[in-house]
């Protein structure tokens, strides 16, 4: 296993060949395996939908501790703004 791996965990790749799913690690460890179907089709369709990266989903998915900053950063953003009539400072006083 590589240091990488050991830090950051695997970053599987999938493919299909014939009816036989195949994921590898792309860090270059030597980490993967196989499972066969019953129809290449079914194969393509598992690869084409296990492989891909969520990078857009990082801070709205992230692990519970490992990504905790993330996930306050993203809701320091996504937080309502006041307007100047429900904010601080913003209000006419009677």
């Amino acid at each position: 296993m590589t240091l990488a791996c050991r830090l950051l965990g695997h970053r599987p790749r999938f493919t299909s060949e014939g009816n036989t799913l195949v994921w590898t690690c792309d860090r270059g460890c030597g980490a993967g395996g196989s499972k066969e179907y019953e129809t290449a089709l079914d194969a393509a369709r598992y690869a084409r939908a296990f492989d891909r990266e969520d990078r857009e989903d990082l801070g709205r998915r992230a692990p519970l501790i490992g990504l905790f900053p993330l996930r306050l950063l993203r809701a320091f953003r996504n937080r309502p703004r006041s307007g100047p009539e429900g904010g601080r400072g913003g209000g006419q006083r009677s």
